[in-house]
């Protein structure tokens, strides 16, 4: 009986203390989907990982590019390494007097990756691809890249995986099916979006179906964190006039970097046609978006 209460004291401790961590814990833990990427990191752990020595991709450049922003100092090699088959766009929004002369770069740096997004669709408005898919410069990582919805937060293994056929027969879709942050009920009153807010936004810009100014929405939902993928044709839908008006938005708010970027993050949904709350089941969205069912 001595030894049963020795082993069973600590054992009862060691599950209380488990237990207070995951409840304390557990939003974040569901934001990481935390037992999904244990799973998936023991795995490459015993079988050998397919990612880190992904297989070569057979085939020219296709007819769909990769756009995302960066910091100068940061490591964008693996796009090309990983995804030969996909044009990129990749802007330095800080560049520096050593930045090469043949480097993209923003008009501003401000409103985190919009600037970058935007400015890709207005300079190539007449000659995009057929699929625009847009990004963050990180590849990977538990805590790096923890919106990016595939196991191991990977955003090779998203690219390969995106069903290019749904993006097109839907025009739009957000990379991540993940509900939280962004989609839950309590989310949908977006501290972001006020009303006011919606107003300066759409203000001016065409195509009341895709946000009229004078019709603000009680709630605006949408699964975090500004990487998505489009359809030439729904891009076309507006006209470069309101890509340069967004723009000039970003550029002329009053709010700061990241707060511009957080409204444009959580409304790329409505500039892309889709209803104000855009929450699709998540199971459904795994299976559509990724071949996941």
């Amino acid at each position: 009986m001595r030894w049963t209460l020795r082993f069973a004291l600590p054992a009862l401790i060691l599950g209380l203390t488990l237990f207070v961590m995951l409840y304390i814990n557990y939003d974040q833990w569901d934001q990481y989907d935390a037992p999904a990427y244990a799973w998936a990191s023991l795995q490459n752990t015993f079988r050998g990982s397919t990612l880190d020595n992904p297989p070569p991709v057979a085939g020219k450049v296709g007819d769909k590019v990769v756009i995302m922003a960066k910091v100068e100092s940061e490591d964008t090699d693996w796009v090309a390494q990983n995804l030969p088959d996909w044009q990129h766009a990749i802007y330095t929004v800080n560049p520096s007097s050593t930045t090469p002369n043949t480097t993209l770069t923003t008009p501003l740096n401000k409103g985190h990756e919009s600037m970058a997004y935007l400015t890709y669709i207005i300079d190539h408005y007449t000659s995009l691809p057929s699929t625009l898919v847009f990004i963050h410069p990180h590849r990977r990582g538990f805590r790096d890249a923890w919106h990016t919805d595939t196991p191991l937060h990977d955003n090779v293994d998203s690219l390969r995986r995106l069903r290019l056929d749904y993006v097109h027969k839907n025009g739009y879709v957000n990379l991540r099916c993940n509900w939280n942050p962004g989609c839950k009920k309590p989310h949908r009153k977006n501290k972001h979006i006020t009303a006011e807010v919606w107003t300066e936004v759409f203000a001016g810009l065409s195509k009341a179906s895709f946000g009229q100014p004078d019709f603000v929405p009680g709630e605006v939902g949408a699964a975090c964190c500004a990487q998505f993928a489009v359809s030439r044709e729904r891009v076309l839908e507006r006209p470069k006039s309101d890509y340069e008006g967004l723009r000039r938005w970003v550029t002329e708010t009053e709010k700061d970097d990241a707060q511009s970027g957080r409204v444009l993050e959580f409304l790329w949904h409505v500039i892309f046609g889709m209803d104000a709350v855009y929450c699709p089941e998540e199971k459904a969205c795994y299976c559509n978006v990724y071949g996941r069912c």
